[in-house]
């Protein structure tokens, strides 16, 4: 397993909100430590292979606005796309019980939109969609606790 500098620093973003002190993957040439105490994340990453990343390249994320979610197809129905949640914590369809939903099914979406809320830690993390499409089905009920990469819609990019 090796990694890149984006699915690096998406590694860090994702750290920083997600409320964990400490990550490390460590695989037999690879190995990365990621450790967070409320201060800029530090990462240490030993890579024994002829392409060395450099260290510059790794920069600390001191503060991020918003987790975006990676998206992944469906088996079961090839055209949907599956957003998941980046995180453990609640789901939320709004900013507040007397706020009007972020989306319901049938919204067209974009790409940046705000789908949902998802709080861990006492944060509350803004998920945005990385896709454009139609949302076909929420999967998950208000205020419900998620777990890490479980699905939250399902999107119809046509």
């Amino acid at each position: 397993m090796s990694m890149d500098i984006k699915q690096i620093q998406d590694l860090i973003k994702f750290v920083s909100k997600s409320g964990v002190n400490e990550v490390a993957i460590e695989e037999k040439d690879f190995k990365i430590t990621i450790k967070t105490n409320q201060e800029p994340t530090y990462v240490t990453a030993t890579v024994p292979s002829p392409v060395a990343v450099p260290a510059q390249a790794i920069a600390p994320a001191a503060s991020v606005a918003t987790v975006t979610t990676p998206a992944a197809p469906v088996q079961e129905t090839s055209n949907l796309i599956t957003i998941k949640s980046p995180m453990i914590g609640t789901f939320y369809r709004s900013s507040g019980p007397d706020k009007p939903t972020f989306v319901n099914v049938g919204d067209e979406i974009t790409s940046g939109k705000v789908l949902c809320i998802v709080e861990a830690m006492k944060l509350f993390n803004e998920i945005e969609s990385e896709v454009s499409g139609k949302i076909v089905k929420i999967l998950v009920n208000d205020a419900q606790p998620v777990e890490f990469d479980q699905p939250l819609f399902l999107v119809d990019p046509s």
